[in-house]
């Protein structure tokens, strides 16, 4: 026997690592991959006409009986963690679910989809098992390397998925080009969508359990020249529940972020590019402040998640519920807090201005490049320079950065071109931890594991007041809110993080800009 089994006395039921031993293809070859896969259960060795099966859990043992009558051969069960069950069934039976699909050879078409192809067709294909297991399998691979979004792209000869972990891309599968249309058919049945229509963008949202995990999952399909493309946005409601302190806001800028919120009334804005965690950021600063004495709205567009004690408006502008017209009838809600998704143009800026003119607390989002940028911004809009002046108390800009993995980060010596880039000093540097990731299974060789927020707090004073009125530009804005309150760049936060061995000075670079300091 080339693996151990646990038989000691204080297991009830023998157990096994899944992590020492490698599934013979022995074991492998034979039980079904669908059966496998729907009843989580991985064979892994074969000795003596006796196969050997790994389940998560003993209520699973009903499949091994099952197993054992469709074989004929004995078929003995141990326990493995059913994570790593899981992962190794994804892993090692996905060949042969491809393997096994009907097509030719070279991955060639087997059959052409074009705007004639008959709807019973499409149907037909979605619902094969391989194309529903392959989908299933794309999700299941993309909540375990905890992916923010899937990408199904198609090309002239090929069909690549990719996913967006930790905020970059990578290739996971390419599935056979004859694939293609049958998966996203799939998609559209899963997420309510006209599988009929292939000229047209579409959208539709899927909600999933994986692993026991509810994930609601946003999708869009848009029509390229080699097919359509679909990319999925992946909603993990853990993810929004954070609280302040776990979003990476240090210490001395929390106290001041919470001093803010706190505040009765005057518009809060959160700014940043797409896929900033400025949502995240809104939803963690709702709930501290929420209370059974508060009522609090938010419009948005999408909801992306629910959140308990808290009413949440979609935005539909085909029916006429924009942000502005929503906006006005919040207003008249009795709200002592407002969310508004984004401002997006004039029109929602005054009203929103408003709202905290005349007693409440507005968070909203902006897409600038920094924090005192939101002013300028809001004037670009045609705002009033007194109107901003008057209403807004605070702004804070985003960006997230790749955290070392902490497995196999290792203590480093950054070059003195990357330390200066960021602003660090030779003094400076001869305190500092700095490590670097050298690649290992849990982070996948990338270095990295996770994210965090690097933040900029601007916080609006009187001179700032003056300055709005006088129309300033934002290099003048940020110029006084460090000389006048110390406040730290972007680039300022990102260099702490370096110095303290959390990230390296190539991805601070990455994501902020070098004139920061």
């Amino acid at each position: 026997m080339n693996f151990s089994i646990n038989t000691s006395p204080e297991h009830a039921f023998p157990t096994v690592d899944l992590n020492e031993i490698k599934p013979s293809p022995e074991a492998l070859d034979a039980v079904q991959p669908e059966f496998a896969i729907q009843r989580q259960v991985l064979p892994f060795a074969s000795e003596n006409g006796i196969l050997f099966v790994a389940i998560g859990s003993v209520e699973n043992l009903g499949a091994v009986d099952e197993l054992g009558m469709v074989l004929g051969i004995p078929v003995r069960a141990v326990l493995g963690d059913p994570q790593r069950i899981r992962e190794l069934i994804e892993e090692v039976f996905l060949e042969k679910i491809l393997s096994d699909l009907p097509g030719t050879a070279d991955g060639s078409a087997a059959t052409e989809i074009d705007d004639t192809t008959d709807l019973a067709d499409l149907q037909k294909m979605a619902g094969e098992t391989a194309v529903v297991q392959m989908v299933n399998l794309i999700f299941a691979q993309a909540i375990r390397d905890g992916a923010s979004d899937i990408h199904i792209e198609p090309y002239e000869r090929e069909v690549k998925v990719r996913s967006r972990v930790d905020g970059m891309l990578r290739s996971t599968l390419n599935p056979p080009k004859r694939m293609h249309a049958a998966l996203i058919s799939r998609l559209k049945i899963l997420g309510e969508m006209n599988i009929a229509e292939r000229r047209l963008p579409q959208d539709g949202r899927i909600k999933l359990v994986i692993a026991g995990r509810a994930i609601d999952v946003r999708v869009s399909i848009v029509p390229t020249v080699f097919g359509e493309r679909a990319v999925m946005r992946i909603l993990d409601k853990g993810t929004a529940m954070l609280g302040l302190e776990e979003l990476g806001m240090r210490p001395d800028l929390l106290g001041r972020y919470r001093d803010l919120i706190h505040t009765p009334y005057g518009v809060v804005l959160v700014t940043g590019p797409t896929g900033s965690g400025k949502s995240t950021t809104l939803y963690a600063s709702l709930q501290e402040i929420w209370s059974p004495t508060t009522n609090i709205l938010t419009i948005e567009d999408p909801v992306e998640y629910q959140v308990t004690g808290i009413s949440q408006i979609q935005v539909r502008p085909n029916i006429g519920l924009t942000f502005a017209s929503g906006l006005r009838s919040i207003v008249r809600q009795d709200p002592d807090v407002i969310m508004v998704g984004e401002i997006r143009d004039h029109e929602t800026a005054e009203i929103s201005i408003h709202a905290a003119l005349t007693g409440h607390l507005v968070f909203s989002t902006l897409h600038t490049n920094d924090a005192p940028g939101s002013i300028t911004r809001m004037l670009d809009m045609g705002v009033e320079p007194y109107l901003v002046a008057s209403s807004l108390i605070g702004a804070v800009a985003q960006r997230l950065v790749r955290r070392l993995c902490p497995v196999c980060a290792a203590p480093d010596t950054p070059s003195a071109a990357s330390l200066r880039a960021i602003g660090v000093s030779p003094e400076m540097a001869a305190t500092a931890t700095f490590r670097r990731g050298t690649g290992c299974d849990k982070c996948q060789n990338t270095g990295y594991k996770g994210r965090q927020a690097l933040y900029e707090l601007f916080e609006v004073d009187e001179p700032i007041r003056r300055m709005t009125v006088e129309r300033s530009n934002s290099t003048q804005l940020r110029d006084h809110a460090i000389a006048a309150y110390g406040m730290r760049t972007l680039l300022g936060d990102g260099r702490l993080s370096v110095m303290d061995g959390k990230t390296t000075p190539e991805e601070v670079l990455r994501v902020c800009q070098r004139d920061g300091l």
